[in-house]
């Protein structure tokens, strides 16, 4: 196959051949991509409303949810997000799918985490590149695409328990999520997180899901999280 794309000057390393005798040019003639199994990759956007004067995550925030209108997860709310183009970058096919389905345009974005469990998805191997957005309020967002609804959800966030065990600390975060209506929806997700460690190795367990689609409570929840830490240093 040729060259995924066309100037690939910056990849010749020290312009040898390789074991097989082959230059750049020869080695990506007879490349196969698909010789192994690869996984696709998604982006979702956790846009946060907030009001002037941020202070906790524990309230006043709202976030932005979607409900979907396809498999999987039909009818239940989601973050608004979808897959990457060939040609495209993450943080470009984030901005792309919140335009679509929810018509918000310009938003800052910052990277997040990317989700790699391999149960995530039964249509195939995915790992999806979480972003964050934050907004003033004022903006409203309308659904479009495969969204059959969208709208911002008042927050509360809140530890209901927390135990150490193993030299890891394991909190259960109530997470609720409530729109100006009346619809409502609720997870309950573990946060394990190594004590007195140079290197932060989280978990997030999904105990309980209501309404929320896949394994975005725990997205949300890490979401949520980050800000407070950023909050803290800030303030």
């Amino acid at each position: 196959m040729a060259a995924f794309f066309e100037d690939i000057t910056p990849y010749y390393g020290l312009w040898e051949r390789n074991a097989d005798g082959q230059t750049l040019e020869e080695f990506l003639e007879s490349y196969d991509p698909n010789r192994f199994e690869h996984p696709s990759v998604t982006v979702d956007t956790l846009v946060f409303r907030h009001p002037h004067d941020m202070k906790t995550v524990e309230e006043g925030l709202e976030l932005l949810l979607i409900r979907r209108g396809n498999h999987p997860g039909l009818g239940k709310w989601a973050l608004p997000g979808g897959f990457v183009d060939m040609k495209e970058d993450t943080q470009d096919a984030a901005a792309r799918e919140l335009q679509e389905e929810t018509g918000l345009t310009g938003l800052p974005m910052e990277q997040l985490r990317a989700w790699g469990e391999w149960k995530r998805d039964p249509r195939t191997r995915i790992v999806t590149v979480a972003y964050l957005a934050l907004i003033e309020e004022g903006l409203v967002a309308h659904a479009g695409d495969d969204a059959a609804d969208a709208g911002f959800f008042a927050v509360r966030f809140a530890a209901e328990k927390t135990e150490r065990r193993e030299a890891r600390v394991y909190t259960d975060w109530r997470l609720t999520l409530t729109r100006a209506d009346g619809v409502e929806v609720s997870a309950l997700v573990r946060v394990g997180e190594n004590e007195k460690a140079l290197l932060r190795e989280q978990s997030f367990e999904q105990l309980e899901s209501n309404g929320l689609a896949g394994d975005h409570p725990c997205i949300i929840t890490q979401a949520l999280l980050h800000l407070q830490e950023r909050i803290r240093e800030l303030g």
